[in-house]
């Protein structure tokens, strides 16, 4: 790809640029796609689950905003494999609904959150490359949906526990393999590959061309830019290859011993030591301790004991 026609990774930009209030549109217009509402952002929010502490559960959230109905998005982008990340966030979202409910508040304050998580990594089985999950109430016997009725301002007003509950949203980058046709399709495409067509009229990505191009960076940006992607290709290939030599140790160990645990056991192991040995080689090559746990996944104290 052309210098002019190369575009900055989705999760670059949500660390270093898309923060900033002239960039909201490039968001908006992806969380409109995504979510299927016109999304406004008001503000990003910064608080301790945006953190990274030695103390803290290893929680992070590359983005948290606040739109414009007062409900809570957070973005959260992962490139390598982690164990327990739908507990994580879990975590996340209970996370966000405590810090942003003070005490003695009504539960009324409880704000609607949307977690967003874009993966880079297999995280299961499934053909779709886009799931969507919520918390409902459903009849045992009947199939409805159970509507609460709550009081607001001295009325009696009915309310699906859509309107309250949390919304996951999983993105499977690796397994989109499609024409993008729609404006949905044409993000996952540019999530995926960095390519944006020149004729797009998704919401967003047309800002997206005009703010994200890789030339408008500093030599320093475009050097620290391109560490990062070399950072990513070793730490996959590495992954790569520790699943593989995790899987045959860990059907040797299962054979062995007769049980199924000692192939899963097997594979957690590989997988470990080559994020490790990856990380001291990031760690040779000066990148900071910060790069390292958020291409790794290791916690600040492991970093430190490399």
């Amino acid at each position: 790809m052309e210098l002019q026609d190369r575009y900055i990774r989705f999760d670059w930009a949500v660390k270093r640029l898309l923060r900033h209030k002239a960039n909201f549109g490039v968001l908006e217009g992806f969380l409109t796609v995504l979510i299927g509402d016109d999304i406004h952002i008001v503000e990003i929010l910064e608080s301790e689950g945006n953190q990274q502490t030695e103390e803290d559960k290893f929680n992070r959230v590359d983005i948290k905003a606040l739109n414009s109905k007062n409900e809570i998005v957070i973005i959260e982008i992962q490139n390598t494999r982690e164990l327990y990340y739908l507990e994580r966030i879990l975590y996340g979202v209970a996370k966000a609904i405590t810090e942003h409910i003070s005490l003695g508040e009504t539960y009324y304050k409880v704000k609607k959150i949307y977690s967003i998580s874009i993966l880079y990594f297999d995280i299961g089985y499934g053909t779709d490359y886009l799931y969507h999950g919520q918390n409902i109430f459903k009849g045992v016997h009947t199939g409805d949906f159970l509507q609460v009725s709550t009081r607001e301002k001295d009325a009696i007003v009915p309310r699906m526990p859509s309107e309250i509950y949390p919304e996951y949203f999983l993105i499977r980058v690796n397994e989109f393999n499609k024409v993008a046709m729609t404006p949905l399709e044409e993000w996952i495409e540019y999530l995926k590959t960095g390519i944006i067509r020149p004729d797009t009229t998704a919401p967003g990505l047309g800002e997206a061309r005009e703010k994200l191009k890789y030339y408008l960076m500093t030599p320093q940006e475009r050097h620290a830019y391109d560490e990062h992607l070399s950072a990513l290709m070793i730490q996959n290939d590495v992954l790569d290859s520790a699943k593989l030599e995790g899987k045959i140790e860990g059907r040797m160990e299962g054979r062995m011993e007769g049980r199924e645990e000692g192939r899963a056991e097997g594979r957690e192991e590989g997988i470990k030591e080559g994020v490790v040995r990856n990380a001291r080689r990031m760690k040779e090559k000066g990148l900071s301790t910060e790069d390292i746990m958020e291409i790794t996944g290791l916690t600040l104290e492991e970093v430190h004991q490399l």
